[in-house]
């Protein structure tokens, strides 16, 4: 007893180890193709180290629940792939120790770390979601860093077009600068020249002071009418040695509320996305009773009014239920009838463009209820991809008997890919009413957790499904079998 408790623990420390190296490697794999979606929103931007070390942290957090999966799967190759390399898997099943046995303490292992899997993407997961989305739209809003490129015109400040011939960095000076000052509009606008030029923020980065040195300034006065000595002049030109300009420009950066990110679908808890379905679920089938009692209710308003008063009705209010009843559209004349039926027409576009209106609205309201069911179910599907790679990684480490990075890591990623491109055809599919959110977001763990128990199933019987001499000897006798039954 007292062996195989220590044998749990060996298990359990080999997978460990390998776990805890393979989720970081994952993790940042990751990360790294997180970050290259969002790059234009933090380059050029002056964000500060804080901010951007909140972003790193926050888009690693709602990374957690697709990189564990992949370094279960990575680890269990890992590990057993190495105690059947070692020879020490041929030990344990010597001592009389079946497979089933020698998971065991990693079947318990990998199953509470579902559970907990599971409390992460529920409570973990929606307030990092909330954060790093709060983060993103704020970053969206922040105007890029002035950053004046060389014989070019820059135009990210707004209301001016800045060029500079030169930068010398040794003296902080943009050299030959030309400013079209375009914030009083085209007809005002006002061209200066200088020959050096130093641009910084004020202390509160509310404005840029724009420090100028031997240049000229032209205003085109057309449209302000200036008068001087009585004459109009179409322009002003001023000469200068020094002079300051301050441009308003919030370079500032500010996190927008969390209110701007709550209605995300990531971003909320279980309960919430409980309640947000009874909310659209309500909204929807009210705006279905609404539109069905009122058709109905002007339908049969009408006729009961016309077969009550058919004589004395007016053109048009026969017109609106020609269509329902015939025989009142030969109570009118030929000339009534053609404006009837133009009116009827025109009628029934009006009901038609209503009953499309209200049809898209279902449609969306049916579309949110469908995110928000995708979002609970994957809160499952997560951690039940925690213990279905479990399954398909260990059994098959143990058939191929190779450890180390290369052949494991090799087929943990064909594998991921094969998951991904199958969750991610079920996630669309769910989305867009193809199928329904449990079919769809239910779809790989149908298609992989077969191959979990197929391969579980041929470690456990000692089969050589990877042994490819086994495969030419088996060819070999199929060849010789079938030369002997043709010389007979």
């Amino acid at each position: 007893m007292l062996k195989i408790k220590r044998l749990d623990l060996y298990i359990l420390r080999n997978f460990i180890l390998s776990l805890s190296a393979t989720f970081f490697i994952c993790l940042f794999v990751l990360l790294m193709q997180f970050l290259w979606r969002y790059v234009d929103e933090l380059v050029g931007k002056g964000l500060e180290v804080s901010i951007l070390a909140q972003f790193f942290f926050y888009s690693a957090m709602t990374l957690v629940p697709l990189a564990l999966p992949l370094s279960i799967l990575l680890a269990s190759l890992i590990t057993f792939g190495n105690f059947g390399e070692r020879l020490e898997l041929l030990s344990m099943k010597a001592a009389g120790i079946s497979l089933f046995r020698i998971i065991q303490p990693l079947v318990i292992f990998v199953f509470f770390l579902s559970i907990g899997m599971y409390y992460f993407s529920n409570e973990v997961i929606p307030r990092s979601q909330l954060k790093l989305w709060t983060l993103i739209y704020s970053m969206k809003q922040k105007t890029p860093e002035v950053d004046i490129p060389e014989g070019s015109f820059y135009s990210e400040i707004p209301g001016y077009n800045i060029y500079v011939k030169k930068k010398n960095t040794d003296k902080n000076l943009m050299e030959h600068v030309m400013i079209y000052d375009i914030s009083q509009g085209f007809e005002n606008m006002t061209v200066t020249t200088a020959d050096s030029a130093r641009l910084q923020f004020t202390e509160d980065k509310k404005f840029l002071v724009l420090s100028l040195y031997s240049g000229e300034a032209f205003e085109n006065l057309k449209m302000r009418g200036e008068d001087v000595s009585g004459n109009n002049y179409p322009y002003r030109r001023e000469s200068f040695e020094e002079k300051q300009l301050l441009i308003e420009f919030d370079g500032s950066f500010s996190v927008a509320s969390t209110s701007v990110a709550k209605d995300k679908y990531v971003a909320k808890t279980m309960g919430d996305l409980y309640y947000a379905i009874d909310t659209l679920s309500e909204q929807r089938d009210s705006a279905q009773n609404v539109m069905a009692m009122r058709m109905v209710s002007m339908q049969n308003s009408k006729i009961s009014d016309i077969k009550r008063n058919a004589n004395r009705l007016s053109v048009d209010t026969v017109t609106k239920v020609a269509l329902t009843d015939s025989s009142l559209f030969s109570m009118l004349s030929a000339s009534d009838k053609k404006f009837a039926l133009q009116t009827a027409s025109n009628e029934v576009a009006r009901i038609k463009n209503e009953m499309e209106f209200r049809a898209v609205e279902v449609s969306d309201y049916n579309y949110y209820i469908r995110r928000h069911q995708i979002e609970i179910h994957r809160k499952y599907t997560l951690p039940f991809a925690c213990l279905i790679f479990f399954f398909i990684g260990a059994p098959l480490g143990a058939i191929i008997r190779k450890g180390g990075l290369g052949l494991p890591v090799v087929i943990s990623v064909a594998l991921f890919i094969v998951y991904y491109i199958i969750d991610n055809t079920g996630y669309k599919f769910a989305r867009d009413g193809m199928m329904t959110p449990t079919q769809g977001m239910w779809l790989s763990s149908c298609v992989l957790l077969p191959l979990g128990i197929f391969l579980t199933y041929k470690a456990a019987t000692d089969s050589v499904l990877f042994n490819v001499d086994s495969y030419f000897v088996f060819l070999k006798k199929f060849f010789k079998k079938k030369n002997d039954s043709t010389n007979q």
